[in-house]
């Protein structure tokens, strides 16, 4: 199945349907180059890294931020706020979302840290960092490509801000401190505030959660819901896939150096990562069948049960471990992984679509959320 198909809707994709650019047909290739960039940047020209680590407000990165919010802006505009009802009382959908993304995600990792990591403490501590990390911004390109309930994706990841902030801070401490040592393993602490935790899910999801629903309302409002639909909506789809690439090759440049000076460590942390991606993606696609939610719900489910906000991990590995630990490599390890491997589930996704559920993803708009069976 091929992203060019995924193109030809304008319910499924991320741009309006029409005349492909060269970008729309070569994804794949090119987050890979825009990763390689990066790599290649922050390995080469260790200034910029330096530059851009310096432009941070209150821990946040500017830039990043600016990237981010290029990126999420468009999926969030499409997002039709007047159907977000019929997702909050879909119980099993909110449900399954809590159990995989707070019981399940940060237990399945903290196994595989120590599985693949025992003999490596900071890196240990950096992937279960990463798995308390809950996914709320590039997860909306994933579930758009992948023909998602964009209702959906937009209430679960809201719900997965509010429990990180709540809940992060309490889930480290177990899982460092408290379950390490009835186990009899070593332990580690993390000092991280609900302050800081609540700016970055503001931050990275407020923001462009406002900002979309903004455009909707005043869109609709002044010209029409066909206007902004066919018109406005055309316009500013491409960026979403501008900002991801821009999200990238800032993220990679960071920590390049880092990356590409490690390549046995970086490899050490890719494994437990590649296992767990793949075993979140496909317990959440499997629990969507078997709870009867249809693909566009089954699809975000998996894909937000799958990722991880990698941003606020980085930045607690550095706040609390320093720029330079073992704990932030792991953290900048986590999108190098991420990235490609989702990208590639998004192509799983659509192959199963017709395999598994019967369904065209091009033909069923995400728009409009499936029903389901109480």
């Amino acid at each position: 199945m091929s992203m060019q198909a995924v193109q030809k809707s304008t319910s499924s994709s991320i741009l309006s349907a029409g005349r492909l650019s060269t970008l729309d047909r070569w994804l794949p290739v090119w987050i890979g180059l825009a990763m390689v960039a990066g790599l290649l940047l922050g390995r080469f020209v260790p200034a910029l890294s330096d530059v851009l680590a310096s432009m941070e407000v209150g821990g946040i990165s500017v830039p990043i931020e600016v990237g981010l919010l290029v990126m999420m802006y468009p999926v969030l505009a499409k997002v039709r706020y007047d159907k977000v009802a019929s997702v909050t009382g879909d119980k099993k959908l909110l449900i399954s979302s809590l159990v995989l993304n707070w019981l399940v995600g940060p237990a399945l990792m903290f196994a595989l840290a120590w599985i693949f990591l025992p003999d490596l403490p900071e890196f240990r501590t950096g992937l279960i960092i990463v798995g308390l990390a809950r996914c709320i911004a590039m997860v909306v390109i994933w579930n758009d490509l992948a023909c998602g309930d964009r209702e959906a994706a937009a209430v679960l990841i809201a719900i997965n801000s509010v429990f990180q902030v709540l809940a992060f801070s309490l889930l480290g401490y177990f899982y460092l401190t408290i379950l390490p040592g009835w186990l009899g393993l070593d332990t580690a602490g993390l000092d991280i505030s609900m302050g800081q935790i609540a700016l970055n899910a503001l931050v990275f999801l407020g923001i462009p959660l406002v900002a979309g629903f903004a455009s909707r309302l005043i869109g609709e409002h002044a010209k029409g819901r066909a206007w902004y639909e066919d018109t406005f909506l055309p316009v500013i789809g491409p960026w979403a896939l501008y900002g991801l690439l821009f999200t990238i090759v800032l993220l990679f440049a960071l920590q390049g150096e880092a990356v590409t000076s490690n390549p046995l460590d970086v490899a050490r942390i890719a494994v437990p990562l590649l296992v767990y991606f793949a075993v979140m993606w496909g317990v959440g696609i499997v629990t969507g069948k078997v709870l009867h939610l249809g693909y566009a719900k089954s699809t975000t489910l998996a894909f937000t049960a799958a990722g991880n906000n990698f941003e606020l991990a980085i930045a607690v590995a550095i706040a609390t471990f320093g720029a330079a630990s073992g704990q932030a490599l792991a953290g900048v390890v986590g999108p190098l992984i991420e990235v490609p491997v989702l990208v590639g589930l998004v192509y799983v996704s659509l192959w199963i679509a017709r395999r598994w559920f019967a369904v065209d993803p091009y033909a069923t708009s995400v728009a409009e959320p499936e029903k389901v069976t109480p």
